[in-house]
């Protein structure tokens, strides 16, 4: 099965072996038509996509050629059935037709599908597992190798949202089953790379205090708090601070689960 990758740098694979194209403008218009699998792609938008507001007199008839090419891509791997049943021709653009399992974003969505409602049905230890395979697919930043345009920065920033909200429910899963110990160096982690994020903040707090490890987690407030009044003249949620209230009080801190 010819299976295509954007959750990092452009793949194409046939069989593990990988066939992606090499040429810059191919490589575009395939990314955008990954993006928009199975929607019809306007010729307008692709001239954007490939040249912005300056389209050449011959926009029409250089992308009829980068499909042309991407076409004889999928002839060359054999692609079940003919190439243009795999990339369809539209009356105003084009159309790449692919499986549920033919684009890695389209599986990750489906896994954290399945990952949070095995979650709310109380299946943490299955839930974990499904996540981290959702999870795993990801190599790197959407797209990390092609140059996406500006106005294409909602469709990135969706798949990146959709990953964080994985990466919580993973958490709260892991936390669900007490792996404490194992959570405090992603935690760590997670709170350097996203300082502002209060929910792996208290993450972090909850797992050091259940851990028995109240200095840590009152010095992990104490940072937080900081860096919010620093930064943004802000104090902690109230959840955070009647957190920081349980770990004085030597109580078990209360797992928050991500909001939405």
């Amino acid at each position: 099965m010819l299976r295509f990758n954007i959750l990092g740098s452009l793949e194409v694979r046939h069989h593990g072996v990988d066939c992606t194209p090499t040429a810059p403008k191919v490589r575009a218009v395939l990314a955008l038509l990954l993006l928009r699998a199975n929607q019809t792609v306007s010729q307008d938008t692709i001239f954007d996509w490939l040249w912005g507001n300056r389209p050449p007199r011959s926009a029409a008839t250089t992308t009829q050629t980068y499909v042309y090419q991407l076409r004889a891509l999928f002839e060359r791997v054999g692609v079940a059935g003919s190439a243009d049943q795999v990339l369809i021709t539209r009356p105003t653009g084009y159309l790449l037709s692919l499986g549920a399992e033919q684009l890695d974003a389209t599986v990750f969505a489906r896994l954290c599908e399945e990952g949070g409602a095995l979650l709310d049905a109380g299946r943490a230890a299955e839930a974990a597992q499904r996540l981290r395979t959702a999870l795993s697919l990801w190599r790197g930043p959407v797209l990390d190798d092609v140059n996406v345009e500006d106005w294409m920065a909602a469709d990135l920033a969706h798949l990146t949202e959709l990953r964080m909200r994985a990466l919580e429910l993973r958490i709260e899963a892991d936390a669900r089953l007490g792996r404490y110990r194992e959570l405090i160096t992603e935690l760590r982690a997670l709170v350097a790379a996203h300082p502002f994020n209060e929910w792996f903040h208290a993450q972090l707090i909850t797992a050091l205090n259940r851990c028995g490890r109240r200095a840590e987690a009152l010095h992990a407030y104490r940072s937080l708090r900081q860096t919010l009044s620093d930064e943004l003249g802000l104090e902690p949620t109230p959840e955070l601070q009647e957190l920081q209230r349980q770990v004085l009080n030597g109580t078990p801190a209360r797992l928050l689960v991500p909001a939405g």
